[in-house]
């Protein structure tokens, strides 16, 4: 074959450099699989237990039978592209397996990547309308559209909240502190960025260490852990 051709070469160049990256990214694709997908996170089983205890415990951001046998712990964004891919495309399907049946439990948690934008104001905003109750009618409503003031207002309207209160409670950001402290205990446990997610035996915070999934992962591969964590607190209890 003769390759001096200049238009030659570079069509020999493009389809490998295209082999080269296809490559990479299988390699990368199972490295992160294996070393990442299922991580153990130190830093949140090796914390003083006082300062844990509160990334297990249920509150009002959370979903499922609060004695199911797996708890479940989302860092999340809401102005985050792969997390609104969690939420629209794994999501429904972890929620009709796991938490409808009452096997898993989901603990939400903020991790705002910009402290004073949109993120934020959507964290804050989700907090306000849990004050009235409606705290997953609102974080529904923040991840299936765009985040804008108006929009804001307009969710909290649909849903029914006391409008001056939000209102108040949107302006001075009462529960800013707390949303920062969920991105600090996220950043302490190892995610570096959102989504994040931390599967564990209910009940054994701080006393095993839990699976971490830094990513949106496919579903199956939750379900892999999620059926794992099943097995061993069923045989725990047989045992």
């Amino acid at each position: 074959m003769d390759t001096s051709s200049p238009s030659l070469r570079v069509a020999l160049f493009a389809v490998g450099t295209v082999a080269v990256i296809g490559v990479v990214v299988v390699a990368s694709l199972l490295f992160f699989r294996r070393d990442a997908s299922v991580m153990t996170s130190e830093a949140a089983v090796n914390r003083p237990e006082s300062s844990t205890d509160r990334l297990w415990q249920p509150d009002g951001r959370t979903r499922g039978n609060p004695n199911a046998p797996v708890t479940m712990i989302e860092y999340s964004d809401f102005t985050c592209g792969y997390c609104v891919k969690f939420f629209r495309d794994t999501w429904p399907r972890l929620r009709e397996k796991y938490v409808e049946t009452g096997k898993v439990r989901l603990l939400y948690r903020d991790y705002p990547r910009d402290p004073d934008g949109p993120a934020m104001t959507a964290a804050i905003a989700a907090r306000c309308a849990g004050d009235q109750g409606r705290y997953w009618d609102m974080h529904d409503r923040l991840f299936a559209g765009r985040i804008e003031t108006d929009t804001i207002r307009a969710h909290a309207k649909t849903i029914g909240l006391n409008q001056p209160a939000f209102a108040a409670c949107l302006r001075d950001a009462p529960h800013r502190t707390e949303i920062l402290q969920d991105k600090e205990d996220g950043i302490r446990i190892g995610f570096v960025g959102t989504p994040g997610f931390i599967l564990m035996r209910t009940g054994q915070g701080g006393k095993e260490k839990p699976i971490g999934l830094p990513g949106a992962f496919p579903v199956g591969v939750f379900e892999q852990e999620i059926d794992r964590l099943l097995k061993l607190s069923e045989a725990k209890n047989k045992g």
